[in-house]
């Protein structure tokens, strides 16, 4: 089968803790299941990737006959599969890739092995025609996500460079870490920004501004945000005997304010002071669900006359499938993929978008 006649695809993407697939013609999503295990991961403070495995392997046959179920379709009308083969938890990405080898042998369809930090930049295509996507490009692709926070320039579908990277923590790893010190559990980041709304005060922000002044540097980090967050929590205890629920409202939310003040100072410095003449901004990731995030981003697109994109629906923020299927779409279209044999595919967990 040529890749011109690819349309319809069934995606996999079992990249962390969603198990996730999909049925997508062309770049529209025709059916999407996810099924999340955050609940399950709780008690650890993070994924834990032997169980996040297991978790996998019990729902994925599950989770795709619900999307064939859904899309009203079966194997026999499937042109393909694509299936996220990094980055993401090694023993995760291994059940995804072992299901689409077995699909891809049973039913004779091709396997399009994706990155997972594409499929997030290129959500906001979802539903776009193809001419106005070229009036998109070049853009910057910002995913902000558990596990990536990336700053790339896309010149075009599947030729990217790398712009700014995290040193150390994601944001959406800060932002759940900020709010378990705050005692707000995990996952924490949808918690932290929903106490962070409630603060009214006017002070100043007792934290740091992570790499203030070392914009140039595109770097992204939040370890040292983070530290001065536990400590400052450490101070006020001994100083009060425990937080206060206003301490806490006022500390989510200065420190939610300092995590987004690092990306918009990132992302200005890029495009007032780089050669690359971008059209828009393209945001994914699951902390693109963010109001207050998105706000920022939106003054930023503003202010430089540029549009700013973000996926049509808050859902598809977060991992799932369909970005997947519309991702591998999209690179077939503009002749940037192939499919591979399967038995030479395999996870790569740190895999590179440049």
């Amino acid at each position: 089968m040529k890749n011109k006649k690819i349309k319809t695809i069934l995606a996999i993407d079992t990249s962390c803790d969603e198990t996730s697939a999909a049925i997508t013609k062309e770049n529209k999503i025709i059916a999407n299941k996810v099924w999340s295990q955050s609940s399950l991961h709780a008690n650890f403070g993070g994924v834990y990737p032997s169980l996040a495995k297991r978790k996998h392997e019990e729902r994925i046959d599950f989770v795709i006959n619900q999307a064939l179920k859904r899309a009203k379709t079966d194997f026999r009308k499937i042109d393909a599969i694509a299936v996220t083969i990094g980055p993401g938890l090694a023993p995760a990405l291994e059940v995804g890739i072992k299901k689409a080898k077995e699909i891809s042998n049973k039913h004779k369809k091709l396997v399009f092995p994706i990155n997972h930090v594409e499929s997030h930049i290129l959500s906001p295509l979802i539903n776009k025609d193809k001419k106005e996507i070229k009036n998109l490009l070049p853009a910057l692709g910002l995913v902000v996500s558990g596990g990536n926070t990336q700053l790339v320039l896309i010149k075009k579908i599947g030729d990217y460079k790398t712009l700014a990277n995290t040193i150390d923590d994601a944001l959406g790893e800060a932002l759940d870490k900020g709010a378990r010190a705050l005692g707000l559990g995990y996952p924490g980041g949808a918690v932290l920004e929903k106490i962070a709304k409630k603060y009214e005060g006017e002070d100043k922000n007792p934290l740091p501004i992570p790499l203030v002044g070392k914009e140039a540097l595109g770097k992204f980090s939040y370890s040292g945000l983070k530290t001065a967050l536990v400590r400052l929590i450490e101070k006020t205890k001994k100083e009060k005997g425990d937080l206060t629920k206003e301490d806490i409202i006022r500390l989510a939310y200065f420190y939610q304010e300092s995590a987004f003040e690092h990306i918009e100072r990132v992302i200005s410095f890029i495009i007032k002071n780089q050669k690359h003449k971008v059209r828009s901004i393209f945001v994914g990731g699951g902390v693109a669900a963010n109001n207050n995030l998105r706000k920022k981003i939106r003054k930023i697109a503003r202010e430089n006359q540029i549009k700013i994109l973000f996926p049509p629906k808050k859902s598809l923020c977060t991992d799932n499938a369909a970005m997947t299927g519309v991702c591998c779409f999209l690179k077939i279209e503009n002749n940037t993929i192939k499919p591979k044999d399967p038995e030479k595919i395999d996870r790569v967990p740190k895999l590179k978008i440049s």
